[in-house]
């Protein structure tokens, strides 16, 4: 017995070793929780990486999704590429699956700026850093893959219509008025976006407080196929912009060589889809306002007649946490618009900060939502306006002589004083650093860039020690 008693430990022990030097990322997860059957509805980016971390903390996850299987289906039409940053990264690498999504992603370290008559170029941050263009369609079939790897079970053409709030209970139908199934879990997250239907039923609460503003513009999708020989017609590392002022077009780079491009225009005007009835109007509006497109966007006409025009909302609300049963994350608590790329990234750091809360209170789920909502709600806040800002910087400000002198004064000041001057699209984009600190102090910071740039000849001593020397004095005032 002894004998048999030894060897059962040295197996234990060599199990246990595997684990610890060849599989590093099972045992740096968290210590697991009291198993729950959570459900997540919203089988999308946000929801499919959430059922990860809830499963590889020891709960059953069902996902659903009123919409069919992405995977089995053609995703195209309405898609605005999406540029990882490093927050989206830290949430993929902290269950683990990161390497796996930086297969299919592609860095671009700098925007191209195509003016009517030029083109610009303007890095990003520092040499090395990059955000990443990946296809929504192509991140979302394999965040649905992994989070099934992982053990969680997908229920697709599942449409929910209301939740009971206080007993975490689904209700499942075919029509909105017709026969209902209940599905009852110990706890449900709405991952269901802008137009969550959880968050619908939340809104019929006392001191539910809700908000959402459309933009007057709205997007369409258009594409640039890859040359015959599947390389990119245009710089493959660069985020390409057109700015127009009102209106403007971006073309983000695929792996197959093509780019999805998407254009935004207001829905009515001079300038806008309204305007553009007919084929010859569309060509002719391109071959004036953005040029260097005609020739690489052989479809643009089928594409923009073909594929529909979509809108563009911020959505804001709060709470978001029903006592311990309830949770809404990703843009069904906060959704924004599109312009500074972070709708994702936000998203997945919902599911970062709740995973600290998780590993810091246990199965203590009131704590653990109370805390992640009131973590979360200033920063979803700021980076809203920080979003809606910067459509103005890309449509308007990139073609802007003043702005783009502004850009790199900043640069050449943070190359020499790192520690005292990180620009606002670094603190966003390459830091995990609050959202709500860096439109605090991107403020300050944008105070001081336009008392340096009301100085007298500042376009031929930018560079110099005395400009220098002016931001120090000005940054002491802080």
């Amino acid at each position: 017995m002894s004998c048999l008693v030894a060897n059962n430990l040295l197996i234990l022990k060599l199990i246990y070793n595997y684990y610890l030097f060849l599989r590093p990322n099972i045992l740096d997860f968290p210590s697991m929780q009291t198993s729950l059957k959570i459900a997540v509805v919203g089988s999308g980016l946000v929801g499919s990486l959430l059922a990860i971390y809830l499963k590889k903390a020891g709960h059953t996850v069902h996902v659903y999704d009123r919409s069919p299987d992405i995977r089995k289906i053609n995703f195209s039409g309405r898609s605005i590429n999406l540029a990882m940053s490093n927050r989206g990264w830290k949430a993929l690498d902290g269950v683990g699956v990161g390497d796996s999504v930086r297969e299919i992603a592609i860095p671009m370290d700098k925007r191209a700026i195509h003016l009517v008559d030029k083109l610009n170029f303007q890095n990003y941050g520092q040499e090395g850093e990059s955000i990443y263009s990946i296809s929504r369609g192509t991140l979302n079939r394999k965040m649905i893959d992994l989070a099934e790897q992982a053990g969680a079970e997908f229920f697709f053409e599942q449409k929910i219509w209301d939740v009971t709030l206080s007993d975490a209970t689904l209700h499942i139908g075919e029509t909105e008025r017709g026969e209902w199934e209940e599905k009852k879990f110990d706890m449900v997250f709405g991952a269901d976006g802008a137009f969550s239907r959880i968050r619908h039923r939340m809104q019929r609460q006392s001191m539910f407080n809700y908000s959402q503003e459309f933009l007057n513009m709205g997007y369409k999708e258009l594409n640039i196929p890859a040359n015959s020989d599947a390389s990119h017609k245009l710089d493959k590392n660069s985020f390409h912009i057109w700015p127009r002022g009102e209106y403007m077009l971006i073309a983000l780079p695929n792996l197959d060589g093509s780019f999805t491009c998407t254009l935004f225009m207001p829905f009515e005007g001079e300038n806008s889809f309204a305007s553009l009835t007919d084929r010859k109007m569309v060509e002719n509006f391109f071959e004036k306002n953005f040029p260097d497109s005609i020739e690489v966007i052989p479809e643009l006409a089928n594409d923009f007649f073909k594929n529909p025009t979509s809108t563009l909302v911020t959505m804001k609300c709060f709470p978001w946490t029903y006592e311990d049963k309830i949770a809404l994350i990703g843009d069904a608590c906060h959704a924004i618009v599109p312009f500074y790329g972070q709708g994702m990234n936000a998203g997945f750091e919902d599911i970062t900060v709740l995973n600290e809360m998780i590993e810091k209170y246990g199965d203590d789920w009131k704590k653990i939502f109370s805390e992640y909502q009131i973590s979360r709600k200033p920063n979803a806040d700021a980076i809203a306006e920080l979003s809606y800002r910067n459509f103005m910087e890309m449509s308007t400000k990139t073609a802007d002589e003043k702005f783009l002198l502004q850009k790199k004064i900043e640069k050449a000041f943070s190359d020499k004083y790192p520690d005292k001057w990180i620009p606002l699209y670094s603190r966003v984009t390459f830091s995990d650093r609050p959202y709500a600190e860096a439109l605090a102090i991107g403020d300050f910071q944008n105070g001081i860039m336009e008392e340096i740039l009301r100085i007298d000849n500042i376009e031929n001593i930018w560079n110099t020690p005395e400009i220098d020397n002016k931001i120090l004095q000005l940054l002491q005032n802080e």
